[in-house]
C-alpha cells in the first residue's frame, strides 16, 4: 500500500492549512486588533486613551500596532478603562467585543478583497510562527555544536 510522504510543517508551507477564519477570531487578531477594537467601539480616540493611562499617544500607537505590549499594570487599567477582560486583550478569550459586523451584502468585488486580506493575515500569522519553529531549532541545532 502506497502512502503518501508525512510532510514537516516547518518544511510544507502547505501543510496543516484550514479554511481562513474571520479577521477578528481569536486565532487571527492580535493583541494589537483588539485593543483598537475595543478602543473604537468604546468611541475613544488614542490621544484621550493615551491620556487616560498616562502614557505618550506613540506608546498607544506602538500597542495597537503590535510592535509593543503593556505593563501588567498598565494592562489593567487598559482594560478596565475599555470594558473588556485582560484575557480577551492578551488571546481573545473571555468578557469583550463579539468583532465588527459585516454589512450584509458587499459588492462582489469587494468581497473578494476582504476574503484575500483575511486569507493573506492567517498566512501571514502561520509563517511567523513557522519563522518561530525553525529559529529554536537553529538556536538548539547551534547550542549542541557548542558544547
Amino acid at each position: 500500500m502506497n502512502r503518501p510522504p508525512e510532510t514537516d510543517p516547518d518544511m510544507d508551507p502547505d501543510a496543516g492549512q484550514a479554511e481562513a477564519p474571520g479577521w477578528y477570531d481569536a486565532d487571527t487578531a492580535t493583541f494589537g486588533d483588539r485593543m483598537t477594537g475595543a478602543r473604537e467601539a468604546s468611541g475613544m480616540s488614542q490621544a484621550e486613551l493615551a491620556r487616560r493611562l498616562g502614557v505618550k499617544v506613540k506608546t498607544i500607537r506602538a500597542w495597537e500596532n503590535d510592535r509593543s505590549e503593556p505593563r501588567a499594570n498598565r494592562l489593567q487599567m487598559l482594560a478596565g478603562i475599555l470594558g473588556v477582560s485582560i484575557m480577551w486583550l492578551l488571546n481573545g478569550e473571555g468578557d469583550g467585543l463579539e468583532g465588527p459586523e459585516t454589512p450584509a451584502e458587499l459588492p462582489e468585488d469587494l468581497a473578494a478583497i476582504l476574503a484575500d486580506m483575511r486569507t493573506l493575515k492567517v498566512d501571514q500569522a502561520r509563517l511567523a510562527e513557522r519563522a518561530a519553529r525553525l529559529e529554536k531549532r537553529l538556536r538548539l541545532a547551534l547550542a549542541s555544536q557548542t558544547i
